[in-house]
């Protein structure tokens, strides 16, 4: 077995067996392919099913000099994975990276906006344009909801339940988990549909998509970044900020106000409770707050 034949059998695997999205798999390929180019430069000939830790600790020291150690410990991890499947399908015997330790990295909290910087985003919009109403409804939905960017841009019409208040969402490995929805999102969303994409030519592919670009066709990942990038730096916000800050505001805010760590992982769809207690590293004063409401010693 050779190298790209590997590769194509894991990416089916991540896919049929895992249900990961195209972006994850490509994720996960990206680590194999940067092994499979060293390989091919440094002239060394070994297949996935012979390759040995010596060699793989070259390649490591090799990548050392280009990332940083938050990047080194991720492209281990990667390759972790892939030669845990090629034991599951019992092509290999041990994995060559069990020895091999990750180096050692703090971990790195989110950054968070304030409602105040929120409220200046959403003010900044241009509302006197039609992709204004779609804009700050793109905005209240990633604060008000705690949605990924994949889970925004796959949101569907049939996928609002208004009525109930909640929204349905597809997440990551194509898990389905319904979020609550307030009433000023919902007005907004409401907006958007009723005045503005009502009036657009919509794309045989895009009928049910929520949200869509100036040609009736779905958003991508690169559209919610450019109109977050463009809102943040008209808003004058000196910070570094993409679509996923909005998730980590509102779960930081929800626990700052006092919410159930439990009930924020089900709204942000985490399988393990441990991702949730990163926020609470956030706000130092919602845990003061517990320790003189609660400690017997206050």
């Amino acid at each position: 077995m050779d190298w790209f034949g590997a590769l194509k059998y894991y990416q089916d695997y991540l896919k049929i067996e895992r249900g990961l999205s195209d972006n994850s798999i490509e994720n996960y390929s990206f680590d194999i392919k940067k092994l499979i180019k060293w390989l091919e430069t440094s002239s060394t000939k070994v297949t996935p099913l012979k390759i040995n830790r010596e060699i793989l600790q070259e390649f490591i020291y090799h990548i050392a000099k280009e990332v940083n150690p938050r990047s080194q410990s991720r492209i281990i991890s990667g390759l972790k994975g892939f030669f845990n499947y090629l034991i599951f399908e019992e092509y290999r015997a041990t994995n060559p990276l069990d020895l091999i330790e990750s180096p050692k990295i703090g971990r790195k909290l989110p950054d968070t906006l304030s409602i105040k910087e929120i409220d200046a985003i959403i003010s900044i919009i241009d509302l006197s344009k039609p992709q204004g109403e779609r804009n700050r409804a793109i905005i209240e939905v990633l604060y008000g909801c705690g949605l990924r960017v994949s889970e925004l841009i796959s949101l569907k019409i049939s996928d609002l339940f208004f009525d109930e208040g909640f929204i349905k969402v597809t997440g990551k490995g194509n898990k389905q988990r319904f979020v609550p929805i307030g009433s000023l999102t919902i007005k907004f969303i409401d907006i958007y549909r009723n005045e503005i994409r009502v009036h657009q030519v919509i794309k045989p592919n895009a009928q049910d998509s929520l949200f869509l670009n100036r040609r009736g066709d779905e958003l991508t990942r690169a559209m919610i970044f450019n109109i977050v990038k463009e809102l943040t730096e008209k808003a004058g916000i000196q910070k570094n900020i993409s679509p996923h800050t909005f998730r980590h505001s509102f779960a930081t805010h929800l626990l700052g106000n006092g919410a159930d760590l439990r009930a924020i992982q089900q709204m942000l769809g985490h399988e393990s409770i441990t991702t949730t207690e990163i926020y609470t590293h956030l706000d130092k004063r919602h845990l003061s707050q517990i320790i003189n409401n609660f400690h017997p010693r206050r």
